[in-house]
């Protein structure tokens, strides 16, 4: 009698007064960015005293290294500049650069992070999930596009990004060679070894395309066949979907930590940590929780998703409030393992962002906004069934754990010059909303509920 009462056959209709609303948003982040650049290119006046003292830097590197090594400067002056800049000014330029960067990881990881859910649905065969699965399959249909993003951020900005990118850093004869970075070219430059003012990492890049390969193809597989599953009411497309949800876990639990270390860990290439994987893993996650229940909240509150009650936003916001929890404590294992052990070379990464005026303001929010907060905001059974406790939640925690990519790569970009206004905030919203339009587009195309998911009777009835 229940079951009367739900629309199995509904489909999400991307309303043109929708796709507006999500332009506008699109379009306020462009021009927010470009009154950032404006803003940050009307101070560059100083930067002519960079130039300047860069080019009393080559100077005085002349008199300390002899006459070789001021030509090498004259003849390559980004480098000299890259050494120089930390106590010169980044342009708008670099910060642009960044910005791409923490965009790119971020949407990359809901990207990822919705097929992940979408996958182990199937492999812990949950029953309560079954009628939201389209919403983090959507997501899915963005990967394409962060491949061309991130192409695009690698060689626009790779250089500037990531330091080891630098030819002469492996160079024995040069005074700037660097024997710890030279100890990991292998990582990123197999099999080849590294030459030139800017060698091309071949192995890093390898994996960057291998990655991408994997994650989409899985992607696109599961869909096809959750699809024809909508078709043939048999579970022989479920038991397949189980088999494949289980080979892309497996992939993902490798791919999912070498990006880490590949994408943001290298940026500080002296700098490592042993969880540093899980902790990114961690931030994607819940922020792909807090992106699937949002979706959620927002199609149940426009009349959508008959199939949804309060006990599925529940379960919701449990794993929102729990994973929470799960991420402040991989934050917390990695800085107290760092923090007793007290090796420079490993409290510099915290220094760098607690002890400077650019940053502590944001370390310190980030365990607010990402801990304290949706800890004590979700806390209560009631705040985890309500539409508007949960949308509060969810877009604190999205926001926060932007702020958390933004502390992860920024301060080892830009060192000291970092910043936060309009082109972080533009940014962010401009990529939001791109973010949006083709999770949204993907979900209109396909029915909203899997009408012939084996479970699906379970879900019309959870409750807890």
């Amino acid at each position: 009698m229940h079951a009367v009462n739900h629309n199995l056959d509904e489909k999400f209709n991307f309303t043109s007064s929708l796709k507006k609303k999500v332009f506008i948003v699109g379009i306020a982040g462009l021009l927010l960015m470009i009154a950032g650049i404006f803003t940050t290119s009307s101070g560059d006046h100083h930067g002519e005293e960079s130039h300047e003292a860069v080019a009393e830097v080559v100077v005085q590197d002349q008199d300390q290294h002899g006459e070789d090594h001021a030509l090498d400067a004259e003849d390559s002056p980004g480098e000299a500049s890259h050494e120089a800049q930390p106590h010169g000014e980044f342009s708008w330029a670099d910060r642009l650069k960044a910005d791409l960067w923490i965009n790119n990881m971020y949407f990359t990881g809901l990207a990822i992070i919705g097929v992940f859910f979408f996958a182990i649905q199937y492999v812990s065969q949950s029953g309560w999930s079954a009628g939201i699965l389209r919403i983090p399959m959507a997501f899915g249909a963005w990967l394409p596009i962060a491949f061309v993003l991130m192409l695009i951020g690698y060689f626009w900005g790779g250089h500037e990004i990531f330091h080891w990118t630098h030819g002469y850093l492996y160079d024995k004869s040069s005074p700037l060679f660097d024997s710890i970075i030279n100890g990991k070219a292998a990582f990123f430059f197999w099999p080849t070894e590294p030459s030139g003012d800017y060698p091309f990492p071949i192995f890093w890049f390898v994996r960057l395309v291998l990655f991408f390969a994997l994650w989409y193809y899985m992607f696109v597989t599961m869909r096809k066949t959750a699809l024809k599953e909508d078709i043939d009411p048999s579970t022989k497309y479920w038991h397949k979907l189980v088999k494949q949800g289980a080979v892309f876990l497996v992939i993902f639990a490798v791919t999912s930590s070498v990006s880490a270390w590949d994408w943001v860990l290298s940026i500080d290439t002296h700098w490592f940590s042993t969880m540093f994987g899980w902790y990114v893993f961690a931030s994607w996650w819940v922020s792909g929780l807090a992106a699937i229940t949002l979706i959620v909240c927002l199609l149940k509150g426009a009349g959508y998703l008959s199939v949804v009650n309060s006990n599925h936003l529940h379960d919701l916001g449990k794993f929102v409030f729990a994973f929470s929890i799960f991420w402040t404590y991989i934050w917390f294992s990695q800085f107290l393992l760092i923090y007793y052990a007290n090796i420079p070379e490993e409290t510099i990464y915290f220094i760098e962002r607690m002890s400077s005026h650019q940053y502590a303001p944001f370390f310190y929010f980030n365990l607010i906004i990402n801990f304290f907060f949706p800890f004590l905001f979700l806390m209560t059974r009631e705040s985890k069934r309500h539409l508007a406790f949960l949308k509060i939640a969810c877009i604190a925690v999205l926001a926060g754990h932007w702020i958390d990519f933004y502390l992860m790569i920024t301060p080892g970009v830009l060192k000291e010059n970092g910043t936060f206004g309009l082109m972080e905030i533009g940014s962010a919203m401009f990529f939001g909303a791109a973010f949006t339009f083709v999770a949204l587009t993907s979900l209109a195309k396909y029915p909203l509920v899997p009408k012939n998911h084996p479970m699906l009777e379970e879900s019309l009835h959870h409750h807890i």
